[in-house]
């Protein structure tokens, strides 16, 4: 009787390979964790720049725009903010879409979403070209470009993840069941937004 499940505990172990299964303590899903910890990261990375951006205006006491006939466009960023703020409402749009297994508001949602992305960018290019000083004009100019750049990269990391998420969308992955495909890329749009208005208001409106 010893030997048979001293045998029997030999199968079963024979039958377990590789290494055990990892225990989930979280109740976050993985992917949803792991946007949110880059976020973070993120959100650091920005810190970074933004404690450039306040160390000249403050510490400094450098003069910001307009100044030696240095001016920013306050108006044309204000309508691409307005743009890229409704990117995030066309963005939710597209998820309640999937959770309630409307095929139509997620595609929709998602394609309006990338269309207005991509509007923003290109307008935040156009300034690039038409601004009329260049990034190593001054300390102000540099920041400038490097605060509005590094949000530009940003957006067009998101660009990439909504492009993958809307062909997605079309060919019918999405349901009520699994829509972590858009859940995940719309919290870093989410996210894209938000900074983008931080950056506005402080480098456009202060």
């Amino acid at each position: 009787m010893e030997s048979a499940s001293i045998a029997a505990g030999h199968a079963a172990h024979d039958d377990h390979h590789g290494p055990p299964a990892a225990n989930v303590s979280s109740r976050v899903e993985a992917q949803t964790l792991g946007m949110l910890l880059f976020i973070i990261s993120e959100i650091m990375l920005f810190g970074a720049f933004f404690t450039a951006y306040f160390f000249i205006r403050v510490v400094t006491e450098a003069q910001w725009f307009p100044f030696d006939g240095l001016e920013l466009p306050v108006g044309i960023a204000g309508v691409n903010t307005a743009i890229l703020v409704s990117s995030s409402f066309t963005m939710h749009w597209a998820l309640e879409g999937a959770r309630n297994d409307n095929r139509r508001a997620l595609r929709v949602g998602m394609l309006t979403t990338f269309l207005l992305g991509v509007t923003f960018l290109t307008i935040q290019i156009n300034e690039y070209v038409h601004i009329g000083f260049p990034i190593s004009e001054n300390a102000q100019t540099t920041i400038f470009y490097s605060l509005t750049g590094l949000h530009g990269a940003h957006v067009f990391v998101g660009l990439t993840l909504l492009s993958f998420a809307t062909i997605r969308a079309y060919r019918g992955h999405f349901s009520s069941k699994e829509h972590r495909g858009v859940e995940v890329p719309g919290i870093y749009w989410h996210f894209v937004d938000i900074m983008w208005i931080i950056v506005f208001s402080s480098v456009y409106l202060l």
